[in-house]
């Protein structure tokens, strides 16, 4: 029987072997000491007995038996070989008693090299096992800034807490993101309860996803169960069964299939566009109905058909971001005739609060639902996957999902207006700015601001502050600093009418005047919102895994605007108005010549930025004063929202990669 199973690996290995050959690549297994001959290694670190990956095991330390394998670890010596009676004997025991003796290896970018145990590796792969135990030394190469070595000290930072071998991202950032959604510290080292759970999900999911044909896909096993854990939370899945993993598989294929393609987002610019029949929303299926005229029929019918919901994460009382929403909420029950209150559920401020709001709207008959932040993406596409017939939008940007679709206004296009009325106004070069968050999207608004200051003033200065640093005090610092023209928060909310929103001025006796605010007309974009997705065939499925779809609209869509105080000198309007209509119009672009703080010219002369280096900015400009808060410079609420939105702002410290941790274990 083992010579049977021997004369079934050679023939997949001379198979692979073949198959090498007519592609030019190497046909026998990678051996080490050729990769470290060009290698500059910096340390060797013993890390004592591993549980490999067998996946993970891919050549030999030596050049002693690397001809005796194909590239996959299949046999290629002859059945009547000494080689072969050996490999047949270890199947044997492999059949009766198991193989318990661990190999000798060297470990280098998370890869596994053999030293000894070439033949226990091949028969454990042959008979499709999924790790062997193994004496292991690591070898770190120098730091550089290519792809593969800072995925690989990622990972070393991971182990490190972990004492996990098994998962291997393809993106930066990703061993935070999956730490992050265990709802674990950096720095925190697992106890032998969570690696124990965490490996036995972990292992489960492989099995499903490779099962399912996940490899073809193009994902890291590993990348495809990060999405997975943020969509369905960690603590639920931990306790999934191999036939619950398959389901849930099942329901977000299509999200996987669109991660594996690069997760583009496409960037709607202009609510006609789905009306042209040409380019990217050839992808959008126009429909047959007018959802806007759908939706006021079916109010006036008050037969829940196509029921509106918005899901709040605070109140419009309390959060001007809310209230903004919410203005538009009412604005849309004017649109759709004013026969039916469109429901609205507050407090949304965590995952579950915001999931249960979601089924409440499902459960009341909504068939369209708003979630008005970014907080509330994963439970935003944890619905979507489940209930495929509602449609669910995000109001979010540079996120990428294909069963939600996301939207948002192009708000650096009124700051560029207000930075210029700034300069304009102010008779010296310092002008201030009061930021939220620092998230995508924010940052374009400060550079706008500063490029339209700098029209009208070269010399201008902006001092930045930033609203959710925690012990800090902008305005404070901004009045200590003699800087009495500055932009803050967008809108007011009713419990705190203060005057200190959009540009405004300080006087000397303390007192202020509004000169310009930037406005979200959310109704509108509602309004447009409802008629887009009649156009478009939302959630069809030609869009699905193939597409995620923003509403990025700016002044041309009239969803963005200004609103002037009528102290403003004539000539000053006259010049905010032509570069208002020009902004519109597309003949005049906030972006077309810009430098960053370190020098690097980001746009020349005579271009412009494109839409995804706007929305992905994550530098300031060079007549920009401050900077970019590290993580731990922010209030909690605010690190929850930049940990969902991407721009890395970097760690308190960084530990030696490699050093063992046995003693903490």
């Amino acid at each position: 029987m083992a010579l049977y199973d021997y004369s079934r690996a050679l023939k997949a290995g001379k198979k692979r072997y073949q198959a090498s050959l007519s592609k030019g690549e190497h046909p026998y297994l990678p051996v080490l000491d050729d990769i470290l001959s060009y290698t500059d290694i910096v340390s060797e670190v013993d890390i004592g007995l591993v549980d490999i990956p067998l996946s993970r095991i891919v050549g030999t330390k030596t050049q002693g038996r690397t001809n005796a394998f194909a590239g996959n670890f299949m046999p290629l010596m002859e059945e009547h070989t000494e080689f072969a009676a050996k490999w047949a004997a270890l199947f044997d025991h492999q059949a009766e008693e198991g193989i318990h003796d661990p190999i000798v290896a060297y470990e280098f970018m998370n890869k596994y090299y053999v030293m000894e145990g070439n033949k226990r590796v091949s028969v454990l792969k042959y008979v499709g096992a999924f790790s062997i135990m193994g004496t292991v030394t690591r070898l770190l190469p120098r730091r550089s800034e290519e792809k593969e070595n800072k995925l690989y000290y990622e990972f070393l930072d991971f182990y490190q807490v972990s004492f996990n071998c098994d998962v291997w991202f393809s993106k930066e950032g990703s061993y935070k993101r999956l730490i992050d959604a265990m709802g674990l510290e950096p720095d925190q080292v697992w106890d032998d309860d969570t690696r124990s759970y965490f490996k036995a999900v972990y292992d489960r999911f492989t099995k499903v996803f490779e099962g399912r044909g996940g490899n073809a896909l193009g994902l890291t096993c590993s990348d495809a169960f990060l999405i997975y854990v943020e969509i369905f939370d960690y603590e639920t899945i931990k306790e999934r069964t191999e036939g619950q993993i398959q389901k849930d598989l099942d329901k977000i294929w299509q999200e996987l299939t669109l991660k594996a393609k690069g997760g583009h987002v496409a960037l709607v610019e202009q609510p006609e566009e789905v009306r042209q029949p040409s380019g990217l929303m050839k992808l959008l299926s126009p429909g047959k109905e007018d959802h806007l005229k759908r939706a006021k029929a079916s109010s006036r019918r008050g037969d829940g058909a196509s029921g509106i919901a918005f899901i709040y994460e605070k109140t419009p009382e309390t959060s001007s971001w809310t209230y903004g929403h919410e203005l538009g909420r009412l604005y849309l029950e004017e649109a759709l005739g004013g026969d039916r209150t469109i429901l609205r559920y507050d407090g949304a401020d965590t995952d579950a609060r915001a999931e249960e709001a979601i089924l409440e709207a499902i459960r009341e008959g909504c068939q369209i639902i708003f979630t008005t932040t970014p907080r509330m993406i994963q439970a935003s596409v944890k619905a979507a996957v489940q209930y495929p017939q509602v449609k669910i939008l995000n109001c979010n940007v540079n996120t990428s999902y294909s069963s939600v679709r996301t939207y948002y206004g192009r708000m650096y296009e009124a700051k560029f207006l207000m930075g210029a009325i700034a300069a304009a106004m102010a008779r010296l070069d310092d002008l201030g700015y009061i930021a939220d968050y620092p998230i995508y999207g924010s940052l374009a608004n400060v550079n706008a601001f500063a490029m339209g200051a700098r029209m009208i003033d070269p010399r201008s200065r902006i001092h930045l502050k930033w609203k959710s640093a925690k012990d800090r005090n902008g305005l404070e610092e901004l009045k200590e600093e003699g800087v009495t023209y500055i932009s803050a928060d967008d809108m007011i909310t009713p419990d705190s009418p203060a005057r200190e929103f959009g540009l405004f001025h300080r006087e000397p006796d303390g007192s202020l005047i509004n000169i310009a605010t930037p406005i979200w007309h959310w109704g509108k974009f509602y309004e447009q919102i409802i008629r887009q997705m009649g156009q478009s065939g939302m959630n069809s499925s030609e869009t699905k895994g193939k597409i995620a779809v923003n509403y990025w609209w700016g002044m041309s869509a009239g969803v963005i605007d200004i609103i002037c105080s009528k102290n403003l000198p004539q000539g000053t309007k006259r010049l905010i108005t032509f570069l208002s209509q020009s902004i519109q119009s597309g003949s005049f672009h906030p972006f077309s010549t810009i430098c960053s703080q370190d020098g690097i010219c980001r746009c020349k002369e005579d271009q412009k930025l494109s839409p995804k280096e706007i929305v992905t900015m994550d530098w300031l400009a060079d007549n920009v004063l401050g900077s970019v808060p590290k993580m731990q410079e922010l209030t909690e609420e605010a690190k929850e929202l930049v940990k969902l939105q991407g721009i890395d702002l970097g760690e308190t410290e960084k530990r030696i990669p490699g050093q063992s941790r046995k003693d903490e274990r």
